[in-house]
């Protein structure tokens, strides 16, 4: 079986493979770096990068590509409003998107190109459209496309069967701010847009005048740039990103270029906070920051974040967020089950996680073909603590525990995970469960096991978990 992904243009699950002899040609829409990304635009972009590590486990290289939005009303308008070049305001939002990255454990794409630096390309595609007829200047130097021209223009969307008359509201019914027009079209956008007093300095020569591109036409640019004019395989973004940005592209770069843009189109659903839509005004719009602050780290935040199936909108609560440490917490305990058995510690575990450390994924077999099959990762996860709850590794010898937390380390490979990355939340406990425990040590290492068998099943009972190690034990609470 190949790796399956949903297609938001057939409507279809099809199969993902990149042409022979050639790597995976994936271009994601990147952020707009004009302050800190948020749980929702980093909800796509972890998809997006589990996705990646799924196709390269299954053995298939990948290019991607992922940009960098570093040029359109918002980050004009925020810079002016700091006081700042435009350059160095969003140079500090995008530091601060990578080290979020790394926090999270994203894979770096391989290239990320960004508007700016491709603002010569944008110019030579709205020169091309123009001279076939596909967009038309208008008196205050703006260029337009001209969506009648392009018989195609709705068939991602299906525009023209939910009949929507502007390019105001994207597809997941949102106000499409992300490049604001002055007037209400019922069909064209903008290409370039003319210089206006409040850019400032924020404007670029053209044939048509000083101005500056339309948000859409970036991302045709950059993917011509990174992928040498070749069809793409696989183009990703959030939901609201299907009307009218990635129709917008299509219809730009395939009228200017003549060929397909992309096989294969990628949206992720929307994030909801405790079953509200995220909003300022709400204060629910949290940053990684936020939520680190209030105690979670990273790799929690990860978890919850891909932990439900991309195509339907995930509720993000508190709750979830505690109920990932204690899912990230089997998964360790699960880990050093398999590393005793081979005689290893905790650092080991960094030798298994790979994307070519399983070649049979034995007992994992069912959580591997859930990520291949349309990126199941609820499934997937679900399978793990199947196979978790069965105690396989009781009846495994060291050969046995290695071979598994190979295909085991693979699947932490793909989905991301790293293990023991947080630090356990010391919590004190009483003195006489401090003595009871200390009791049941003593008579473990007396050899009187039933004895301290007893003493942890009463320990159980008064709600404290003891966890032994080579040296002591430690306790937490159940």
């Amino acid at each position: 079986m190949s790796v399956q992904l949903y297609d938001t243009h057939s409507r279809s699950v099809k199969d993902l493979a990149p042409e022979v002899g050639q790597p995976l040609r994936f271009y994601c829409c990147g952020p707009t770096v004009y302050g800190p990304a948020h749980i929702g635009n980093f909800r796509t972009f972890l998809i997006q990068d589990v996705l990646r590590r799924v196709l390269e486990v299954d053995g298939i290289e990948v290019k991607h590509v992922r940009n960098i939005t570093d040029v359109d009303d918002k980050t004009i308008r925020q810079s002016q409003a700091d006081g700042v070049s435009l350059s160095k305001f969003t140079q500090q939002w995008a530091e601060k998107f990578h080290i979020d990255c790394e926090a999270l454990n994203m894979l770096p794409p391989t290239t990320e190109p960004s508007a700016v630096e491709h603002i010569p390309q944008q110019i030579a595609i709205i020169e091309q459209l123009v001279e076939k007829g596909h967009a038309y200047a208008t008196e205050d130097g703006s260029v337009y496309f001209r969506v009648n021209s392009f018989e195609n223009y709705g068939s991602l969307s299906k525009l023209k069967q939910r009949e929507l008359k502007t390019q105001e509201e994207n597809s997941a019914g949102q106000v499409n701010d992300a490049d604001e027009y002055d007037r209400e079209s019922v069909t064209d956008f903008a290409l370039w847009k003319s210089r206006k007093p409040e850019d400032g300095e924020n404007y670029w020569d053209s044939p048509w005048g000083e101005g500056r591109p339309g948000w859409h036409l970036e991302c045709s640019a950059m993917v011509e740039s990174a992928f040498g004019g070749e069809t793409i395989d696989l183009h990703g973004g959030g939901i609201d990103l299907c009307f009218p940005h990635h129709e917008n592209e299509i219809a730009q770069s395939e009228c200017a270029q003549g060929r397909d843009f992309c096989r294969h189109w990628f949206h992720s659903a929307h994030l909801m906070v405790e079953g509200a839509k995220m909003s300022k005004s709400l204060g629910n719009l949290f940053t990684l920051d936020d939520l680190r602050e209030k105690g979670f780290s990273p790799m929690v935040v990860r978890y919850t974040l891909i932990a439900g199936s991309y195509r339907q909108q995930l509720n993000f609560t508190f709750d979830g967020l505690h109920a990932s440490e204690s899912a990230l917490t089997k998964l360790e305990r699960f880990a050093e089950t398999l590393l005793g058995k081979t005689g290893e510690d905790r650092d080991a575990l960094a030798g298994y996680i790979s994307k070519e450390a399983a070649r049979d994924f034995g007992r994992f077999a069912k959580a591997w073909d859930a990520l291949r099959h349309n990126l199941n990762t609820a499934a997937c996860l679900g399978a793990i603590f199947g196979v978790i709850g069965s105690n396989p590794a009781a009846s495994l010898d060291s050969d046995g525990a290695r071979e598994m937390l190979k295909a085991f380390g693979s699947l932490l490979y793909a989905l991301g995970i790293e293990l023991f990355t947080v630090e356990e939340k010391k919590i004190d406990a009483p003195e006489e469960i401090v003595a009871l425990a200390q009791e049941r040590w003593d008579a473990k290492k007396a050899k009187d096991f039933a004895k301290a068998d007893t003493l942890r099943d009463e320990l159980l009972v008064k709600g404290w978990v003891v966890k032994d190690g080579k040296d002591g034990f430690d306790l937490e609470p159940k």
